[in-house]
């Protein structure tokens, strides 16, 4: 059965990280009404950031030199490490029942909310891999940090996504779907390139919906 987790960053309710993934979610849906389809509010009901237990596991982990994740559960002994572990396992069952991992994520100083970087520690253990599950983000970035642009060394966002889902993940496919100049909407600065960015966003717009029916 295909199965889609939906994960929302963002503070902000409304958001345009938040609508471009709702729309991809949405072709998704219609193309798969029989899919299992999953829900997680990162900004709403945030993931505790990991504690020396977690780090515990993951050393069990590298001594025992486990690579099945059904073991995980058996390699906390303690309280601590069971408390931790119950943090884990169902972000972790999340993730493993999917097969396409969508992430609304928005620019935050140039890098990822602290909410979604809180998550991808809980879930990332030594020598895990997902493959072959696909990560699709959208992504909403108040400037402009496309190729070229003066802004586009500052781009810790995709750079590190991508490079965190190939280094831990091993998957080196991740599709971003980016709506830029976002702040064009209420900064007067950047009010002169409001044209520039209400096409990025429908092209950003057409992209999920495209790539929902797709995947």
């Amino acid at each position: 059965m295909p199965a889609l987790l939906h994960l929302d960053a963002s503070a902000r309710r409304a958001s345009l990280s938040r609508e471009l993934a709702a729309a991809f979610a949405d072709a998704w849906r219609a193309e798969h009404p029989d899919g299992d389809y999953r829900y997680r509010d990162l900004a709403e009901q945030p993931v505790p950031f990991i504690d020396e237990a977690w780090t515990e596991l993951c050393d069990r982990v590298l001594a025992q030199g486990a690579t099945d994740l059904d073991r995980l559960a058996e390699l906390a002994r303690t309280p601590a490490q069971r408390a931790a572990w119950a943090i884990v396992e169902p972000l972790l069952a999340e993730v493993r029942a999917a097969e396409v991992v969508l992430i609304g994520a928005p620019m935050y100083n140039y890098s990822i909310p602290a909410s979604l970087k809180a998550w991808l520690d809980q879930i990332t253990f030594p020598r895990m891999s997902l493959v072959p599950k696909r990560f699709v983000v959208a992504t909403a970035r108040g400037g402009s940090y496309s190729p070229g642009a003066p802004k586009a060394k500052f781009d810790y966002q995709e750079r590190f996504l991508r490079d965190f889902f190939a280094g831990h993940f091993a998957v080196e496919d991740t599709v971003f779907i980016t709506a830029e100049l976002a702040n064009a909407r209420q900064d007067p600065a950047l009010a002169h390139r409001r044209d520039q960015h209400d096409a990025s966003y429908a092209a950003a717009l057409e992209t999920a919906r495209r790539l929902g029916k797709e995947y």
